[in-house]
């Protein structure tokens, strides 16, 4: 089989399964549903696997396309495939998460009606991740990042009768669109300027255009590089959650719990990471956008950390430190450490989807109780989901010799080595957010573990607090009853936690040298930094020496330091949290408001909407209210109403369907119809 075959197999594998889940869903029954959609994405994870073996033992990178949409004026819009180690890095990281994801699905939504729609639609999913990262151009990357921001907002919403379900895939969706349109102007600036939307052909003319200017504004002078490089991170930014377009992702915990692990810890929020590494020819030629990404990682790195200290329900605290580890990729990009930053990503996808789907088999096991403050001495109950919950805990905190310390300890590193003016701040922000991080994920692990069994009363009877999480239908049963006790979860959950547990604790060790410290990212990756991490590689004599070094440092105390103060607090003097709630009450209420950060977004644009809405209300209230609008068009709007309340069916997938045909039918026609109508101009 050729290359280009296979990749567009692995590419499709995952499509066939979601359109038969979906199309022949009640066909096929539940476990054919999840039978073809687990066995496509296994084949694309074996492929996955084949492809990056083949490129470490010293095969070539191909780039080149399998299949031309249109070409109009020698503009080429295609579909096609660049397979360097960077994608097949992600393609191995995207599909065997994805199966883990699958497989943890059978039994997590066992008893949900809409099972294969779900299945469905994470297939679909990581079709659309696949088709982002093996983009060889502008214009597929762009399509990928669009299709997984559309399928995220159906399984954020995929409870629909649930109002924060809907409210949260909404706020998604808007969110994201804000990131999305700076995303499209940065890439009509590369069409603009470069006039190739190929990556090769843009990385090999950046290096001439690096003085170039534009005239954003009547007198003014702009670095094109500049202007193009924070375009294409604002992107970034909403994809990737960065402050301050982060608000969509705690509240995309609405959503079921694979989804959360999947979309929100290995994958999506991971794009901007991907994106900003795979463009690393043109940021490397920008120090301005470089600063500008360093302090918005160093931002979302240590504020939204705080933010997690006060969480109580198990999937905000996760998500929070998602936010943080998020910071601190973004952090690493900064740097000009993009290799630093993928391998984060690589570690972080492991061990934080072991924690989204521990956390899952822990509302299962406490029939869907989601407070952690209803818990405690889960560890006799649910061993399984004990360890490997420990492990990914230890991992996120940078234990030593685990992948996480590998990753973040070498972050920390390469912002220290960094000469850039925002450097001082960075490395400040990354280094308190290892104390932060240990604090908040352990006062998770201890209130969930250790400690008295707070799910029942004085009286025998369960606390009656909880959250709906695995279901939507509120005459469900939630909490632990009278004469209930937690339990472990059934194999298809536990299972997915063993196989996640393995790499994160053992993959950095092994990845290290190679990614780091050797030229695993050679020709891929461009980077000021990467000598410097050569240079550390050799200081500390490999990842032993690495790990050995680390007990010397600041960094592992300060962990260690967090770890000790929350075991304090939660297990030994649990008054203590609750009197310095009491005396720092504001500092509490700024956090338990999230910064005002939603508050400023809503009250702040229904404000400007009001102002305008008066204005514009004012100037037009006599001549088109009345004349116009009112008088003239009552008719008319009663007549198509008529017909267009035929249209109005009230399934999201029929107008996520129009919202995909309109958008092909616009660019057909756009490029298409010049090319079409030429075939028919008389000859001069």
């Amino acid at each position: 089989m050729d290359k280009p075959t296979l990749y567009l197999l692995i590419a499709l594998f995952p499509l066939f399964g979601a359109i038969v889940a979906g199309l022949f869903g009640r066909a096929i029954g539940r476990t054919g549903a999840h039978w073809v959609t687990i066995l496509g994405v296994a084949a694309s994870c074996v492929g996955s696997i084949h492809v990056l073996l083949d490129l470490v033992n010293g095969g070539a990178a191909y780039n080149g396309n399998v299949y031309t949409w249109l070409t109009v004026d020698g503009l080429d819009v295609s579909v096609g495939f660049l397979v360097d180690k960077l994608t097949a890095m992600m393609m191995v990281v995207v599909t065997f998460v994805s199966l883990m994801v699958h497989i943890y699905t059978i039994g997590y939504m066992s008893e949900d009606p809409g099972y294969q729609r779900f299945f469905s639609y994470i297939s679909l999913f990581t079709f659309s991740m696949l088709m982002l990262v093996m983009a060889n151009n502008f214009v597929q990357l762009f399509f990928g990042w669009e299709a997984v921001g559309l399928v995220s907002y159906l399984l954020i919403g995929f409870w629909f009768k649930k109002p924060t379900a809907i409210f949260a895939n909404l706020k998604a969706f808007l969110v994201n669109r804000v990131g999305d349109f700076g995303f499209l102007l940065g890439i009509g600036m590369v069409l603009a300027h470069f006039g190739s939307f190929y990556y090769a052909d843009v990385f090999a003319n950046a290096p001439a255009l690096k003085n170039a200017t534009v005239s954003l504004l009547p007198g003014t002078s702009w670095s094109l590089l500049t202007v193009t490089c924070i375009l294409l991170f604002i992107g970034a930014m909403g994809k990737s959650a960065q402050f301050p377009l982060h608000v969509w992702l705690p509240d995309s915990m609405e959503g079921p719990t694979p989804i959360s692990a999947l979309i929100h810890a290995a994958t999506m929020v991971t794009a901007g990471i991907f994106m900003v590494a795979r463009m690393s020819p043109l940021f490397e030629l920008s120090d301005t956008a470089l600063n500008f990404i360093m302090v918005i990682g160093s931002i979302t790195a240590l504020f939204m950390g705080f933010l997690g200290i006060i969480q109580n329900d198990i999937k905000r605290v996760v998500a929070y430190s998602t936010l943080s580890q998020l910071g601190y990729m973004t952090v690493a990009l900064g740097a000009s450490a993009y290799s630093v930053a993928v391998f984060h990503l690589m570690t972080h996808a492991f061990f934080k989807a072991l924690l989204f789907l521990g956390a899952g088999s822990v509302i299962i096991g406490m029939h869907h109780d989601q407070d952690i403050r209803n818990m405690g001495g889960l560890r006799k109950y649910m061993p399984i989901t004990w360890i490997t919950s420990l492990l990914g805990s230890l991992a996120l905190i940078g234990t030593p010799f685990l992948s996480g310390f590998y990753s973040k300890d070498s972050i920390i590193e390469a912002v220290h080595a960094s000469h850039l003016p925002a450097a001082g701040f960075a490395y400040a922000a990354v280094v308190i957010g290892v104390f932060v991080t240990a604090f908040y994920s352990f006062r998770m692990y201890f209130l969930v573990f250790h400690g008295p069994e707070r799910w029942m009363k004085k009286d025998g009877h369960a606390d009656a607090h909880h959250h709906d999480d695995a279901h939507h239908d509120d005459e469900h049963h939630h909490g632990l009853g009278p004469n209930d006790k937690p339990h472990e979860t059934p194999w298809v959950v536990t299972l997915p936690l063993v196989l996640l547990a393995i790499p994160s604790v053992l993959i950095g060790f092994f990845a290290i040298e190679p990614m780091l410290y050797g030229e695993f990212f050679k020709g891929v990756i461009y980077s000021d930094l990467h000598p410097v991490m050569q240079e550390l590689g050799k200081e500390f004599h490999g990842a032993v020496g690495m790990g050995l070094h680390a007990l010397t440092t600041l960094p592992f105390w300060l962990a260690l330091a967090g770890v000790a103060v929350s075991w304090f607090f939660y297990m030994k003097r649990p008054d203590i949290p609750a009197a310095i709630k009491a005396k720092c009450g504001p500092i509490y209420t700024l956090l338990e408001n999230k910064y005002y950060m939603d508050h400023l977004y809503i009250q702040g644009f229904a404000a400007l909407g009001r102002g305008l809405g008066k204005v514009f209300w004012k100037a037009g209230d006599t001549v088109l209210i009345d004349g116009l609008l009112v008088n003239g068009s009552a008719k008319l709007v009663g007549a198509i109403a008529g017909l267009v309340r035929r249209l109005q069916t009230g399934y999201i997938y029929h107008y996520a369907f129009a919202m995909i045909f309109g958008a092909l039918l616009l660019l057909t026609l756009w490029l298409g119809l010049p090319l079409w109508l030429g075939k028919f101009a008389v000859p001069h």
